[in-house]
């Protein structure tokens, strides 16, 4: 399944980069991209496991920016 959710407060390109790459190594993850100039994440995951890889994608943007909230 893949989905496109807008991210409030990212305030950097490094840390866009840095959130990708966690989410990435998620497991059940087969695709992610976060885009600083649009303020989107894209998800792509196993649809049976969506919701929960969505919650540790939204733990592991709030790692590297806290003030960063994902839209659902």
């Amino acid at each position: 399944m893949k989905k496109r959710f807008k991210l409030l407060n990212l305030d950097c390109a490094n840390c866009a980069a840095k959130m990708e790459d966690a989410i990435k190594k998620l497991d059940g993850v087969h695709d992610a991209t976060v885009s600083f100039m649009t303020q989107k994440l894209t998800l792509d995951a196993d649809d049976a496991r969506f919701e929960e890889i969505l919650q540790q994608a939204v733990k592991a943007c709030k790692k590297v920016e806290p003030d960063c909230t994902i839209v659902l």
